[in-house]
């Protein structure tokens, strides 16, 4: 990506919730952690398979936090959910679009969303920095990137037109009610892009080689 595409602009950064079963005996992140730690190897957390999104942010969790837990892989996010509500899985570390309809109807309880902010939509659950664990920041971020040989004043017109998109009162509205952050101005241009995407890399690549996850 980095070799073989130019960065246009950033779109949404979508942070992601910590939920649980609603049965599980913890009623904070805190307590999370001490329940975690008090019973290791003992619970268990579904993700969207190996190397998904809530299996690289539980493994920064579980290093983060220093707990220990098993990761259930599924066929995508939605079997996991069921088996969540359910209460055959104790966790689950997913993106606000999917778990926020459960949370409101009270089929799950969420401990913290793993931003600097809350969410719009579920303005009652804290921030992790809130919660007690300072920094566990995680999301699932959304980009636009062009062909490396695309001219730059194509460029220039894209981004262009991506950053209005981005200013839009409905967009930014319609955007946040599925848990999407649009970010600030400054930070929609292309080497802010390149930045950013570095800094993500840099970040998740330790974690990606340590756990020895491959790519298919």
């Amino acid at each position: 990506l980095v070799k073989d595409f130019a960065p246009i602009s950033l779109l949404t950064n979508g942070p992601l919730l910590l939920v649980a079963r609603k049965t599980l005996p913890a009623n904070d992140l805190k307590e999370l952690i001490a329940w975690l730690k008090a019973n290791p190897d003992k619970a268990s957390a579904g993700t969207g398979g190996v190397g998904a999104p809530g299996h690289i942010s539980g493994i920064f969790f579980q290093k983060q936090t220093g707990t220990n837990f098993a990761f259930v892989p599924y066929r995508g996010t939605g079997p996991a959910l069921r088996d969540l509500m359910a209460g055959q899985i104790d966790l689950m570390i997913d993106q606000a679009s999917n778990v926020v309809p459960q949370i409101q109807a009270g089929t799950i309880k969420a401990f913290a969303v793993l931003s600097a902010t809350r969410l719009p939509s579920t303005p009652e659950v804290p921030t992790v920095d809130e919660a007690g664990v300072a920094g566990l920041h995680m999301s699932v971020w959304h980009g636009l990137w062009a062909p490396r040989a695309v001219p730059p004043d194509v460029i220039a017109k894209v981004n262009a037109a991506v950053t209005a998109a981005l200013a839009d009162a409905k967009t930014r509205e319609k955007l946040g009610a599925l848990g999407q952050e649009v970010p600030p101005a400054d930070q929609q241009n292309p080497q802010a892009l390149a930045a950013f995407q570095k800094a993500e890399i840099d970040k998740w690549w330790p974690i990606v080689k340590a756990a020895g996850i491959k790519g298919d």
